[in-house]
Formats: C-alpha cells, sequence, structure tokens
C-alpha cells in the first residue's frame, strides 16, 4: 500500500510544531504500526481505504496519557490531515516519507 514505511511527521498542535516518526504496515483495510516522539515509541492502530488513513496512538506527556487521532491522505511521498489532542484540540500535520 501506499503509506507502508517510515514517514517523519510535523504536527501543528495548540502548543507548536511538534516532531514525530511513524511506521506504517497496512494488510487488507487494517493499519498498524508504531508512532513516535520524545517520550519514545508507542503502538498504533487504524484503518486505510485507498489513499485515506486513520489511526490513533495513545502517547505519554507531561499532563499524563492522550490518544492522538489522526484522519489523513497519503499522496505518493507526502501525507497530510488533521490530528486531535483530546481536551486539547485539535490541530494539523504533515508527513514525508523517511
Amino acid at each position: 500500500m501506499a503509506i507502508d514505511g517510515n514517514w517523519k511527521v510535523v504536527m501543528q498542535s495548540p502548543m507548536g510544531a511538534r516532531d514525530a516518526t511513524a511506521e506504517f504496515a497496512s494488510a487488507g483495510g487494517a493499519l498498524s504500526g508504531a508512532f513516535g516522539g520524545a517520550a519514545g515509541a508507542v503502538p498504533l492502530s487504524g484503518s486505510v481505504d485507498g489513499n485515506k488513513v486513520n489511526w490513533a496512538a495513545t502517547v505519554n506527556g507531561p499532563m499524563g496519557q492522550m490518544e492522538l487521532k489522526f484522519d489523513g491522505t497519503v499522496d505518493g511521498d507526502a501525507l497530510s490531515g488533521t490530528v486531535a489532542f483530546g481536551a486539547f484540540g485539535s490541530g494539523s500535520f504533515t508527513g514525508t516519507r523517511a
């Protein structure tokens, strides 16, 4: 699938830009892998339908655990969309294949 592989992700959060990495593997319509940032990598799960993807990952931060929910589109080696930060609002994200 178009999403499979390693990606560099930049999230535009209410507190500014946050860098992360993602490793994706698709099987049928299921998406799995790992999502990482300054606090380390955690599992992710989601779905893929053509070039549309969504996934969620629960990360640990200074204010405890937070589930990040991503909804995006893959276009070749580019990824973009929106991310929800739980009670902290939402923002956009972009990604490039690493």
